[in-house]
This record gives structure tokens, C-alpha cells and sequence, in this order.
């Protein structure tokens, strides 16, 4: 797809979803619910907020995204092709055998992705090292790692909220993709998260509530968390999992389904391109 520069960032957003429609219908594997509840923070974070460079992409002074909701890769692969760190005719392999690009992501496969992710939970912990490293190194990146409802349910995960609250770990900022859901079901019903602010604030650290579709608040957002000192920053998101397509928003089936080929003609048709 073309990348024009005026393109605003709902439009971008549309572009992304209906490349992450193709690539899992392609592969007729992948995860679209987390991965079309998770890009419009995404599209910000990459066209506003990193700091990065596609043609050196271990250039030592970068801001680092941790995907620690691995299963989303489809999301991540579509936002790494559209900033030129690999071509976007590579997304058809999704999936496929000796395709840098899996099911989940894999450091050292391809060009922008930070950590080996898809074991939930693990993605806070390594993002705390990546903030020590800056910490030591007096380097003044920020490390950003996006987390799911059902991966906070991990014991890891409030291990190292404690443990980055605790060291007032400032330039180290979560984004919770929090659209309700978990693989079985809501997280509701496995296992209640409420009041999950107060929890995060409980352990020290700085949080901002907004809606995730909303890109003035997901903007605003992580310029209050780029303003902030002494605590490291959660972005709760609220968003809808599926969203963009109305057959998959708040239904769980799509959690790890890829759309039949009907399903994927109104899919196509509703993100206007048909």
C-alpha cells in the first residue's frame, strides 16, 4: 500500500486492519480480535510517538516496543512493513514454512521486533531490563510494552509492576489492551480484574484511562506518559476486541480464527475495499 504523508491516522488505522484481514485469511491462521483491537494504539505509537530508524533498526539510541501479546503479531508484522522495515508483499507469508514472520514474534527473524514473545506475562519483565540498560547507559530512551486482559491474569506480570514502581522506572510505559476478553472467555468470568487502576496505583505507578479507538486520547495519552517523572506509566485502554469489523467486535470466536471466505468479502467491504 502506498503511504502517503497526509494520511490521517483513522485512515492509517483502516489500511493496517485490512492488511492484517489479508495476511490471516492468506495463512487461514492467526489472531484477529487482539490484533484489530490493538492497532489503533499501534498506529499512533509508530507514526507519532517511537523513535526509530527502519534502515538501522538496532540503532543503539531507539525507543523499544515489546509485543508482550504475542499472539497480535499480525498487527505488529502490518505496522513494521508500513514503516519500511521490511516489504509488505512479505505479510502473504504469514504463518508460512521458513516465514520470518509466525505466529508470534521472533527476535533475530525480522527487522523491529525487540523480543521473543507469545509466552504471556514475560513482557513487562524484559521491558524493566531494557529501562535498567537505559538507566545504566544514561541514555534517554523509552521502553513501551503492550500487555492483554487475560496475560495480566500471569503472576509474572505484578511481580514487575512492583518491582518497576518500586524503582520509579519513569521511562518504562505499559499499554494494556484492554478490550475484555481471554481466550475462554471474559475476563469477567475467568477472572475479574476490577479495579484494575487502583491496582496499578497501588504499586506505584502513573495511570491514564482512555478509549482506545479514540486517537486525540491514545495522542494525548502517551504525551502525558512521555511528560511523566518518577513512576513508571500505564495506558489503560479501553477498546473492543474485533473492532473495525462489525461480525468480529465483542465476539470471542475470533479470538484465533481466521474469517471463511464469505466472511472475509464483508470484511473487506466494510473497511472499504471492495
Amino acid at each position: 500500500m502506498s503511504k502517503p504523508a497526509n494520511q490521517s491516522l483513522e485512515d492509517l488505522s483502516r489500511t493496517l486492519r485490512y492488511n492484517i484481514l489479508k495476511m490471516i485469511y492468506e495463512a487461514q491462521s492467526g489472531h484477529p480480535g487482539g490484533s484489530f483491537s490493538a492497532i489503533d494504539l499501534m498506529t499512533v505509537l509508530f507514526r507519532d510517538v517511537l523513535k526509530y530508524r527502519p534502515e538501522n533498526p538496532e540503532w543503539p539510541d531507539r525507543d523499544r516496543f515489546i509485543l508482550s501479546k504475542g499472539h497480535a503479531a499480525p498487527a505488529l508484522y502490518a505496522v513494521l512493513a508500513h514503516f519500511g522495515f521490511f516489504p509488505e508483499d512479505q505479510l502473504k507469508t504469514l504463518r508460512k514454512m521458513g516465514s520470518p514472520l509466525q505466529g508470534h514474534p521472533e527476535k533475530n527473524k525480522l527487522p523491529g521486533v525487540e523480543a521473543s514473545t507469545g509466552s504471556l506475562g514475560q513482557g513487562i519483565s524484559i521491558g524493566i531490563g531494557m529501562a535498567l540498560a537505559a538507566r545504566l547507559d544514561k541514555k534517554d530512551y523509552r521502553t513501551y510494552v503492550m500487555v492483554g486482559d487475560g496475560e495480566i491474569n500471569e503472576g509474572q506480570v505484578w511481580e514487575a509492576a512492583l518491582y518497576a514502581g518500586t524503582h520509579h522506572l519513569d521511562h518504562l510505559i505499559v499499554i494494556l489492551d484492554h478490550n475484555g476478553f481471554q481466550l475462554d472467555g471474559s475476563t469477567g468470568e475467568i477472572l475479574s480484574l476490577d479495579p484494575l487502576a487502583e491496582k496499578w496505583k497501588a504499586f506505584g505507578w502513573n495511570v491514564i484511562e482512555i478509549n482506545g479507538h479514540r486517537m486525540d486520547e491514545i495522542s494525548r495519552a502517551f504525551g502525558q506518559a512521555v511528560k511523566n517523572s518518577g513512576k513508571p506509566t500505564l495506558i489503560l485502554a479501553k477498546t473492543i476486541k474485533g473492532k473495525g469489523v462489525t461480525f468480529m467486535e465483542n465476539n470471542n470466536e475470533f479470538h484465533g480464527m481466521a474469517p471463511n471466505k464469505e466472511q472475509y468479502a464483508t470484511a473487506v467491504k466494510e473497511l472499504g475495499y471492495a
